[in-house]
This record gives C-alpha cells, sequence and structure tokens, in this order.
C-alpha cells in the first residue's frame, strides 16, 4: 500500500520514517524471488531458451537476484516488426485513449512502488530514500507528459490564412517505432519517462535496459502493460550492447531512439543514427557538475547540499556534484565542515535503512575508484581514499566516499567523469574565477552556487554553461529535478536535444509537424453561387 507521504531525492529522515514498515514486506517479498529466470516479451509472448545472464547484488556480488535472457538480432528484428505493425492503430487511437492509459498506468507504478524500488535497492544499491524517489519520479514522469498532450489539445492547432477559403493546421504526428535505451542507474525513471513519452504521443516502443539492471526494466515494462498498455505496443528485450543494443537502434525501420549513458556512446549514436535521412536520437550523456561557494555562502547549507549531491547513491548520477570550488576566505572552514559530515555517512548494504552511501555499481567501478585515487595522490586525500573495512562487505564492491584537494584546477580529476562517489575540491580568488574554472568542461549538465549575495546569483546564472542550476539548494547542490518542476537538460557535450526531460517541451520530442490545409468554398465565389442556382 502506498504512502501519502510521496518520497522525493531532497527527502529528510523524518519525512521517509512512515515508509519503513511498508517497505520491509516489499523487500522480502523480493527476497523470496531471487535466481528466478525472466523471460523477453514480444508481442505479449513471454519467451526463454536463450543462454542466461546473472543479474547480481552489488552489496553482495555472490548473490543471484535474476537471470535473464541474452536475446538475439532475431529478437530485435521480432520486435520492431510487431511494433511497427502496431503502430498505425495506436497512433490512430485519440490520444485522450494514450492519456489515460498512461495515467492508469502511473497509478500502477504507484501502487506497486514499494516492490519496485525494493528491486533497484537490491540491483543497483540504491539507499531507501533514492530508490522510492526514483519510482515516484517515474510515475509524475508518466502524469506531467500526459498532460502535456492535453495542455496542448493533441498537439494541434489552427493557423492563420491569407485566403478565405483555406483552413490551415498544424498537427503534430507520430515518427513511429521508438527504441528506449535505459542506463543502470536510473533504471525505472529514465525509462518509464521516454517510454511513456513515445507512446502517448502515438509511437510504439522497443525497450532495451541496461543488463545489470534488468529485472528493474522487466517490473516496469509489466507495470505498463498491466497498466493498459497493448502488448504489441510496447516490447521488452534484454541483452548486451553488441547482440542487442546496436541491432537496435541500427534497425531500418526504427525510426528514433532515447539513450542515456556515455558520452563516447552518446556521440556515436548521435553521428550515425541517421543514415539515409536524418532521424531524431535523444541523448543524455552525464556530467561533471561544479558547485561553487562563495564568502558570502551559508556554510551549513554549502555544505549539506554537496554532500548529498557528492556522495548520494555513490555520486552514479549524471548529475552529481564531483568539483568544488570555494573561495579562498572561507575555503578552510568549508573543508573542515565538509570532511565532517562526509565521516558521519553511513556506508554499506542499502537494505539496511541507516545506509547512506551504497556500493558503486561493478568491480571496474572499483578499478575506477583506485585509479582516481592514485591520481589524486595519497597527501591530497582528506576524507576517505580506501574500501571499507568492515568484513560483512567484502563481497560487495564498496568504496568510501572521498574528498581530495590541494590540486592545480586543470588537474584532470576536475574534468574527467568519474560516476564515483569522488569529489575534487579547490580554492578559487574571487567568482570570476570560479565560473571560469567550473565552464572549463566539456559537460554542462548540472551546476550549483552557494551565495547569500543576489547580484553573485544573478550572475552566476547568466554564466554558467549548464542546462539545470541551482542556488543555496541544501537538499542537493547540483541533484534533484524533478517532474514539472526542474527540466533536466544537458547542454554541450551532456545532452543532444536542448529540451529537456521532465520539462515542458519534451514530449514533442517524439512528434514531427504536418502541415494541413484544406481549401472550401467561400461564401459569394462562383462555385458556391453555382450550387445555389442549381
Amino acid at each position: 500500500m502506498a504512502t501519502d507521504q510521496k518520497i522525493t531525492y531532497t527527502a529528510t529522515p523524518d519525512q521517509i520514517e512512515a515508509m519503513h514498515s511498508s517497505f520491509d514486506e516489499a523487500l522480502a517479498r523480493f527476497e523470496s524471488t531471487f535466481g528466478t529466470e525472466y523471460p523477453i516479451v514480444i508481442g505479449g509472448e513471454a519467451s526463454t531458451g536463450r543462454p542466461l545472464f546473472d543479474v547480481a547484488s552489488p552489496a553482495d556480488t555472490t548473490v543471484v537476484l535474476a537471470k535473464m535472457q541474452t536475446g538475439t538480432v532475431d529478437d530485435v528484428d521480432a520486435a520492431v516488426a510487431v511494433a511497427r505493425t502496431a503502430y498505425p492503430a495506436w497512433s490512430a487511437r485519440p490520444w485522450q485513449e494514450r492519456v489515460a492509459i498512461i495515467r492508469n498506468a502511473a497509478e500502477t507504478i504507484r501502487e506497486r512502488k514499494f516492490d519496485l524500488a525494493a528491486i533497484m535497492i537490491h540491483e543497483c544499491g540504491k539507499s531507501r530514500a533514492e530508490a522510492i524517489g526514483e519510482v515516484e519520479e517515474g510515475a509524475d514522469l508518466l502524469d506531467y507528459y500526459a498532460k502535456q498532450m492535453v495542455l496542448a489539445d493533441g498537439f494541434s492547432l489552427t493557423m492563420e490564412s491569407i485566403d478565405p477559403r483555406e483552413q490551415n493546421v498544424s498537427v503534430l504526428r507520430p515518427f513511429g517505432v521508438w527504441a528506449v535505451l535505459a542506463p543502470f542507474n536510473f533504471p525505472h525513471a529514465l525509462a518509464a519517462g521516454p517510454i511513456s513519452g513515445a507512446l502517448v504521443t502515438g509511437n510504439t516502443v522497443v525497450f532495451k535496459p541496461a543488463s545489470a539492471t534488468a529485472l528493474s526494466g522487466y517490473a516496469l515494462y509489466q507495470a505498463f502493460i498491466d497498466g493498459g498498455v497493448p502488448d504489441d505496443v510496447l516490447h521488452f528485450v534484454t541483452g548486451g550492447g553488441r547482440e542487442v543494443g546496436e541491432p537496435l537502434v541500427k534497425h531500418p525501420d526504427v525510426d528514433g531512439a532515447v539513450f542515456t549513458g556515455s558520452k563516447e556512446v552518446g556521440m556515436d549514436l548521435f553521428n550515425n543514427f541517421g543514415i539515409e535521412y536524418p532521424k531524431p536520437i535523444l541523448t543524455e550523456m552525464g556530467g561533471k557538475n561544479p558547485a561553487i561557494v562563495t564568502r558570502h555562502a551559508d556554510l551549513e547549507k554549502a555544505v549539506e547540499g554537496v554532500a548529498r549531491s557528492a556522495f548520494g547513491f555513490s555520486g552514479q548520477k549524471c548529475s552529481a556534484c564531483s568539483r568544488v570550488y570555494v573561495e579562498r576566505p572561507v575555503y578552510d572552514e568549508f573543508m573542515a565542515r565538509l570532511v565532517a559530515r562526509t565521516s558521519e555517512l553511513v556506508v554499506g548494504n542499502p537494505v539496511d535503512r541507516a545506509v547512506f552511501v551504497g556500493p558503486v555499481i561493478d568491480d571496474g567501478a572499483v578499478s575506477r575508484f583506485e585509479e582516481a585515487v592514485t591520481l589524486a595522490g595519497r597527501g591530497n586525500v582528506r576524507a576517505g581514499g580506501g574500501r571499507p573495512a568492515d568484513p560483512e562487505l567484502a563481497n560487495g564492491t564498496f568504496v568510501e566516499p572521498t574528498i581530495v584537494d590541494g590540486l592545480p584546477l586543470d588537474h584532470e580529476l576536475f574534468h574527467r567523469e568519474l560516476f564515483l562517489p569522488f569529489l575534487a575540491v579547490g580554492a578559487v580568488d574571487s567568482l570570476d574565477e570560479a565560473l571560469t574554472a567550473a565552464n572549463d568542461t566539456e559537460y554542462g549538465l548540472t551546476a550549483g552556487i552557494f551565495t547569500e549575495d543576489g547580484e553573485e546569483i544573478d550572475r552566476f546564472f547568466n554564466t554558467i554553461e549548464a542546462g539545470v542550476v541551482y542556488a543555496n539548494r541544501s537538499g542537493g547542490a547540483t541533484t534533484g529535478a524533478w517532474p514539472e518542476c526542474q527540466p533536466f537538460c544537458g547542454w554541450k557535450g551532456s545532452g543532444s536535444s536542448g529540451k529537456g526531460a521532465l520539462g515542458p517541451y519534451y514530449v514533442m520530442q517524439f512528434l514531427r509537424e504536418q502541415s494541413r490545409t484544406v481549401v472550401t468554398d467561400a461564401p459569394g465565389s462562383d462555385a458556391s453561387a453555382q450550387k445555389a442556382g442549381e
């Protein structure tokens, strides 16, 4: 049973206390299913019999959560073919019917939010607040994207006419079949959003989750279907990027795609997706997100906001704060407070309600962490820098939340996206120097500032090169965007569309414009007079 309290990424411990009992029940239900095999689903037909891959828990890699199918090119071909066949009827349904179905799917997600979140806790290591917040976000995305269809009256607009006999209308129409490739770090929200955006506008979808979080993808798929989405309209395939992902986005009958992941892969898709003719590809490709702390900052707000953004979900957010520029007059005090606050963060298995920092996703992430510590040099590590000593965490991919300073501002660790609980802090002489350093990156996703000076806030907003910006946000210096509140739009190397998810212009990206003109016989014309005389 869902609680009345909505849990977001900026929720406090008091706000999430009420949900723990229901959450514990959901965890027990999920744990009783560990090791179950799950199918690919194409056209409503569940299919097994392929080589299996294990989905393991990063908190204890000896625990197999699920066994998933390794899909093939034939599976991709079959899913795209059924989606293409279903497209004409689905796109022809009145948009009001599609809106009702998506809204019903949102309620289905809310009814299952504890079960969906329980999967994420085990599958990708999210804390309770992060996991619940993500499911809530996914449901809100469905509702908000449905609302956009209503507000735009189905995206049909009567135009002007220079000829009284002409009736002109601009109509946005769907493209056809969309591929949605979801990432491991937001396996629910960053799949639910694009799937619902594509479906509510009349497209059909082939959905491939990240292999590390394939079970979350399956559970989301089931919520859509049980919520009323026709099973020939949405299809679920699993497997690696080479076996399934690449054949899917390169399929000639796929008309559009949504990808969230690395800049390297995203740019390859952006440059090569449309070969015979241009096709829409929406990419979100990460960030190297800065926070600025000026001499006029409230340091209590700054410390809490930076700690939550840098180390929430172990820094594995595209929006995570990974570098901070602090004016020298407050540098030492800020660092002392930040190190102390970081030492209070509980590292461990996120099944435990007190845990704030869970595991990183896999051994590759642990290797990146160890490499980053080596690059920084042990003498520059102010907090963390190793792996937890607790023997109960030995089977998991845990690392300590880490802070380094004393590095030059042009150091690699101020520029390279790590996707880890790893924060580089540097001293600056002025806000101008901080802004120059903050903008010195190929990315432009999120950024934050802490200052009680309104003119500094204005200068920050007008100068920073990022699509999602915050001032004085103790709940998250650079993180915590929410549907219908903060559009999530990446600039520069962080995104391709210029119109962010969670925002008012996202849904129209799944549509293309058609200009319609109908010529009628105006009163007084020769044709009208002839008809009148007959």
